[in-house]
């Protein structure tokens, strides 16, 4: 004769209970079971401290109320923020806040703070960082990704060789359509480091399809140590290289971050001292 066994569960919190007065300690057991209950973490972990702050402020039962909904809101939408922050696969933490716009004066904090709105991601639009090494490209392309992403985008990060050499592979697995269809799909897709090798024809026509996938769709943004003048030697087909300019610029917004490295006058700076 066999057993099951069942896992115990806590009992349901009874119209009785509901009806009469608790004693602090009782209704703090109470809360706690409904919050595992109905899945709510911040309002069983802060309940204590909501509730002693309600008290002491003598905060309605339904300002009160508001203030624990709020505290669950609240964190719910950091905790997503945090997992699209996450699935976008930045290589390292990069926040507008932190770069130095004194050190570039090329670039203009009112225009950065205009892009951080992130309604040309909304209109599905480009954007295309262009400058030398060390001119904080990488930089803004990663903290403006990651206010897309907190704003609420799906965002990935790549950088150009990665991309193309996954697309190959997948050519060559005749996963392709599925590969490009799951990059079509984010609504930001940022392209780091596009110009620092040459790519073959075949991986450059690849390379071509994402961005036809997303045209006029979804937002690219790329980061390039080459003006555009120069993109013939990463993509040696002049019509290809043409059509894909054409992709990467029209109506979007081009910042360019000039030549004087950011990272090199800091270095010689602390040499001199």
């Amino acid at each position: 004769m066999t057993h099951t066994l069942t896992q115990p569960t806590a009992p349901p919190i009874s119209a009785s209970v509901r009806r009469h007065g608790l004693t602090e300690q009782a209704a703090d057991a109470a809360v706690d079971q409904a919050c595992r209950m109905l899945r709510l973490p911040t309002i069983r972990s802060q309940f204590e401290q909501i509730a002693d702050d309600a008290a002491r402020e003598q905060m309605s039962y339904r300002g009160f109320l508001a203030e624990l909904l709020m505290a669950e809101c609240d964190d719910r939408a950091r905790r997503r923020s945090e997992r699209r922050i996450r699935a976008a696969g930045f290589p390292r933490e990069k926040s507008l806040r932190g770069f130095d716009f004194d050190a570039n004066p090329n670039i203009d904090p009112a225009t950065i703070g205009t892009l951080a709105k992130c309604d040309w991601v909304k209109n599905g639009l480009p954007l295309c960082l262009i400058g030398d090494s060390g001119t904080g490209k990488s930089h803004l392309l990663i903290a403006l990704g990651t206010e897309a992403a907190m704003r609420g985008y799906r965002v990935k990060y790549t950088l150009a060789t990665k991309l193309v050499n996954e697309l190959v592979e997948a050519a060559d697995d005749k996963q392709l359509t599925k590969t490009i269809n799951r990059y079509g799909r984010v609504d930001l897709l940022c392209i780091d480091e596009l110009g620092y090798m040459e790519l073959d024809k075949r991986g450059a026509e690849l390379l071509f399809q994402v961005l036809t996938e997303r045209e006029e769709k979804n937002s690219v943004a790329i980061a390039s140590n080459d003006s555009y003048s120069g993109w013939t030697k990463t993509f040696t087909d002049p019509r290809l290289c043409a059509a894909i300019v054409d992709r990467l610029t029209f109506g979007g917004n081009i910042i360019e971050t000039g030549t004087d490295s950011y990272r090199l006058a800091h270095t010689k700076a602390a040499q001199t001292q």
